[in-house]
């Protein structure tokens, strides 16, 4: 959800009644749009889904391809721990 740029503001308001009336209710409008956006933005849910978004897009491309450049490392630093867990293990056992 792309958060749209502010419009132009007055910096005095003036008309008659109705017009200032009318202002303040596009302000409010627009008050209360940015106010539900900004609620959306920071659930819980939807910044897990953001981020599972993010994660994914890091290891898979658009077209679905497998993106070996990033999965390798990670592949081969997870070896190394679980190996690395195995080695400490055998020699407290020993």
């Amino acid at each position: 959800m792309a958060i749209e740029p502010r419009p132009e503001v007055p910096t005095t308001i003036t008309g008659t009644p109705d017009q200032l009336v009318s202002q303040i209710d596009e302000v409010r409008n627009r008050l209360a749009s940015n106010v539900d956006q900004l609620v959306d933005l920071t659930k819980p849910k939807n910044i897990a889904r953001r981020s599972i978004r993010d994660v994914k897009a890091h290891f898979v491309t658009p077209s679905g391809e497998p993106r070996l450049e990033n999965i390798l490392p990670v592949a081969g630093a997870v070896v190394g721990v679980l190996g690395l867990i195995v080695v400490i293990r055998k020699i407290v056992s020993s």
